[in-house]
C-alpha cells in the first residue's frame, strides 16, 4: 500500500484533493456565509437569503448541465489537464478576488463566489476522471480514498490556521476579524495554486487514439454527448448505481449542508463550536477514508459502501432520539467524519470500474451532474415531514433522509459490479478509433 501512495503520480493527482478542499471548507463551508451576510446587512434576510440560495443554485446548475459537454469535448481533445487547470485557475483568481469586496458590494461577492464555485466544480470533473490515470483498476479504492483523506487535513490544516487567524487577529498582525477572513480568502488562492502545480508537473494523461483538433474535439464531443445518453440505458448496471448513488448521496449532501444549521437551531451552540466540530469531522474523516481505502480492497467497495451508510442511518437515529448538547454533537461530527470520505471515495472509484475507459471524462462529467442535483429531495423531505405528519417537528424530520438511505442503499445492494465492469470493457472493445 505505501508503495501505491508515494508513486508520484499518485502524490501528484492527490494533492489536488489537498489544493482545492481548501476552497471547500474555508470558504464554502466556512467563512462565506457570514462574510455574505455582513456584505448584504442592508438587505432583508429574507431577500438576503433568496439571492444566496439563486447563487448557490445557479452555479451548480451551470456546472451541472456544462459537465458532460466538457468532459465529451476533453475525451476527444486529449485535454484533460488542460481544462482543469483552466477552471482551477478561475477558482483560484476569483477566491482571491474576495479580498476586494467591501460591505454592501453584496452582487459582487455573490458574482466572485459563484465563478470561484463554478471553478471548483468544474475542475473536479477533470480531476476525478485523471483517477484512471495515475492507477490501476485493483488500486481504484485505494488511491480514491487516498484523495479524499489528502483533502480532508488539506483543507482541515489551513482551515484551522484560518480559525485562528480570525480568532485571534492580533496574534498574526491582522487588525480585525474582518480583516482576517479577507486575508483567509488570499491564503485559500495561494494554496489552491501552489497544490495544483504537482499534479500538472507530474501526471500524464492516458494517451487519446486520433487526437482531435479544439474545432474537430468541440464538434465531436457534443456530438459524442448526444450519443452518450444512448450508451448510458445500453449500460444497465452503471444506470441503477447511478440512481442508487443519487439516493444517498443527496441524504449524505443534506447532511453535510444542514448539520450547522440543526447545531444552530436546536442546540444553539456558539459559533466558534461549530467550527470546530467542522474541523474534528475533517480530521476524522482523514484515517477513515484511508481506511475505507483498504475496506473496499477487502471486500469490495459496493459492501463497504453499504456499511457506509448503515452509519448514517445510526447517526440519523442518534441525533433523533438522543442529541441534546455540544458534547453529543461532536459524537454526531465523528460518526459522520468516520465515514463521509468512504462513502464519497468508493463511490467515485466504484463508478470508475463501470465506465468505458475511453470515455471517462465524458462519463465523469454525468457522475458530477448527478451529485451537482444531489441535496433537493434531502431538504424536501425535510420541510415536508411537520406539514404532513401532525405533531412532528424539526427534529422528527431528520428521519426522513433515512428513505433516501435505505433507498439508495437497496439499489446499490442490487448492483452486479462485475456484470457492469464486462459490459463497460464490451462498450470499449466495440467503440471504433475516430480518423
Amino acid at each position: 500500500m505505501k508503495n501505491i501512495l508515494l508513486r508520484r503520480p499518485v502524490l501528484a493527482w492527490a494533492l489536488y484533493d489537498w489544493a482545492n478542499s481548501a476552497f471547500a471548507t474555508t470558504v464554502m463551508a466556512g467563512f462565506f456565509p457570514a462574510f455574505y451576510s455582513f456584505l448584504s446587512e442592508d438587505l432583508s434576510a429574507s431577500d438576503s437569503q433568496f439571492w444566496f440560495n439563486m447563487t448557490l443554485a445557479g452555479s451548480s446548475i451551470l456546472v451541472a448541465i456544462s459537465a458532460p459537454v466538457l468532459g465529451a469535448i476533453a475525451d476527444r481533445g486529449g485535454s484533460r489537464k488542460k481544462f482543469l487547470a483552466t477552471f482551477a485557475m478561475l477558482g483560484v483568481v476569483m477566491t482571491a478576488a474576495m479580498a476586494w469586496v467591501n460591505a454592501g458590494q453584496w452582487e459582487l461577492g455573490l458574482i466572485f463566489y459563484a465563478l470561484g464555485t463554478v471553478g471548483f466544480s468544474g475542475a473536479n470533473v477533470f480531476y476525478d476522471s485523471m483517477l484512471v490515470d495515475v492507477s490501476a483498476e485493483e488500486e481504484f479504492d485505494l488511491v480514491s480514498a487516498y484523495g479524499y483523506a489528502m483533502g480532508y487535513v488539506g483543507g482541515g490544516l489551513l482551515f484551522a490556521v484560518n480559525v485562528m487567524m480570525v480568532g485571534k487577529p492580533e496574534l498574526f498582525g491582522i487588525e480585525s476579524a474582518g480583516a482576517a477572513v479577507k486575508l483567509s480568502f488570499l491564503t485559500v488562492a495561494v494554496w489552491w495554486a501552489a497544490f495544483t502545480i504537482p499534479l500538472l508537473m507530474g501526471v500524464k494523461e492516458t494517451p487519446t487514439a486520433h487526437k482531435a483538433t479544439r474545432l474537430q474535439a468541440v464538434r465531436e464531443g457534443l456530438a459524442q454527448l448526444a450519443g452518450t445518453f444512448r450508451e448510458i440505458r445500453q449500460l444497465k448496471v452503471l444506470v441503477g448505481f447511478l440512481l442508487g448513488y443519487w439516493l444517498y448521496i443527496d441524504a449524505v449532501n443534506t447532511v453535510i449542508k444542514t448539520a450547522v444549521f440543526f447545531g444552530d437551531r436546536i442546540l444553539n451552540l456558539p459559533a466558534q463550536g461549530l467550527m470546530v466540530a467542522l474541523l474534528v469531522t475533517q480530521f476524522v474523516a482523514f484515517p477513515a477514508a484511508l481506511f475505507f481505502g483498504w475496506l473496499g480492497k477487502r471486500i469490495g467497495p459496493r459492501p463497504a459502501i453499504l456499511i457506509g451508510l448503515s452509519v448514517y442511518v445510526i447517526a440519523l437515529i442518534y441525533a433523533w432520539r438522543w442529541l441534546e448538547d455540544s458534547g453529543d454533537f461532536y459524537v454526531l461530527a465523528i460518526a459522520i467524519g468516520l465515514v463521509q470520505g468512504g462513502v464519497q471515495s468508493l463511490s467515485r472509484s466504484l463508478y470508475a470500474r463501470l465506465i468505458p475507459v475511453s470515455k471517462t471524462a465524458e462519463f465523469f462529467g454525468f457522475f458530477n451532474m448527478v451529485g451537482k442535483f444531489a441535496a433537493i429531495l434531502g431538504p424536501l423531505l425535510m420541510a415536508m415531514v411537520p406539514i404532513v405528519i401532525s405533531g412532528a417537528d424539526e427534529r422528527d424530520s431528520i428521519m426522513a433522509l433515512s428513505i433516501l438511505f435505505f433507498a439508495g442503499g437497496f439499489l446499490l445492494w442490487r448492483v452486479d459490479v462485475d456484470a457492469g465492469i464486462r459490459a463497460a470493457k464490451e462498450m470499449d472493445d466495440d467503440t471504433p478509433d475516430v480518423a
